[in-house]
């Protein structure tokens, strides 16, 4: 492992700290979600730094931000780009105008207040990293990553998101409030930024982020962390043999994209803390943010006010370490 490719992380882990204060959490599954390749949702309520967040993670990768404000209004061709006539020495021709989602980081603002048309334009893009507009194919940055906010306490004029497109967010990140001494320094630090625009961030070369990618491809991982990691999804599909609770809560289980998700998300954990192996403490830690979008409740747990992250902690005491 390349001490300087850690290093690096570490320090972008540490200025986004800095900046978005009481969020370690959120910080930390950004920069895994960020090593394995995948895309982001964030849900909170206004005012938790989401946006900040993403921001600031842009800055310190000196990465291209494109921001989309999902409305009730907004076309595809919005979010994707479009062909258009123009000149060209006195005759017209059909160019292709990329549209926001072609640059590094994409931040889809309120992404559930836009109809299922518009949130399907980002699939392919999710998916596959390239669009396709009028039969043609275009392909994305190398460094490409859709971070999605959406406010849960918000229903009116929202649509909820397709389960096919839940599905291709690597981890769902639920923001919370700072607690209150978190929340003086926010207050302080946003004075000071008041006072002078200053600007300490220290930019960090994207290679590092493409050569943390390929070792922790290459990282490999025990059997019987494999096999936890497939019981432990298989357990959303089957939730009746690991206790009454489980089988009344789960209406829906997970698809095998979460046992991929979850293997890959482990092995960035134990890359971010230094080891070229992975424990089930690894697999643990991101369980949370991989599963909780991907399990559909049955009206019984939502009665109940049951929440995806209560049952998956009821998984962790079910499942056993093979």
């Amino acid at each position: 492992m390349s001490s300087e490719d850690h290093s690096a992380i570490h320090s972008m882990m540490r200025q986004m700290s800095q900046s978005v204060i009481g969020q370690e959490e959120v910080v930390r599954t950004l920069t895994l979600a960020l090593l394995c390749n995948g895309n982001v949702l964030l849900e909170g309520l206004p005012g938790t730094a989401k946006t900040r967040s993403i921001k600031t993670l842009s800055e310190v990768l000196q990465a291209r931000l494109g921001r989309i404000q999902f409305t009730p209004d907004l076309l595809p061709s919005d979010v994707t780009g479009n062909e258009i006539y123009q000149d060209n020495q006195g005759k017209s021709e059909l160019q292709f105008q990329p549209g926001p989602i072609f640059n590094e980081l994409v931040l889809a603002d309120e992404i559930n207040r836009a109809p299922a048309k518009v949130q399907s334009a980002l699939l392919e893009a999710m998916e596959e990293r390239q669009i396709t507009v009028a039969g043609k194919t275009y392909p994305l940055p190398p460094l490409f990553m859709v971070l999605a906010t959406q406010n849960p306490i918000e229903q009116e004029g929202t649509y909820p998101l397709p389960e096919a497109q839940m599905d291709r967010f690597l981890m769902k990140i639920s923001v919370d409030y700072p607690d209150s001494r978190a929340e003086l320094q926010i207050v302080r630090l946003l004075q000071e930024e008041e006072g002078e625009a200053s600007d300490n961030l220290q930019m960090i070369p994207q290679d590092h982020i493409f050569a943390a990618r390929k070792e922790v491809q290459a990282m490999r991982v025990a059997e019987p962390v494999e096999q936890y990691i497939v019981d432990l999804v298989t357990a959303t599909r089957q939730p009746e043999r690991y206790g009454k609770d489980l089988g009344r809560w789960i209406d829906t289980g997970s698809s095998p994209r979460a046992s991929i998700a979850l293997h890959r998300a482990s092995r960035a954990n134990a890359w971010l803390d230094q080891r070229d192996y992975v424990t089930p403490e690894d697999v643990g830690g991101v369980l949370h943010a991989i599963m909780r979008h991907r399990l559909i409740l049955t009206y019984d747990a939502l009665a109940d006010r049951i929440t995806p992250d209560q049952v998956i902690d009821e998984i962790l005491q079910q499942v056993a370490v093979g």
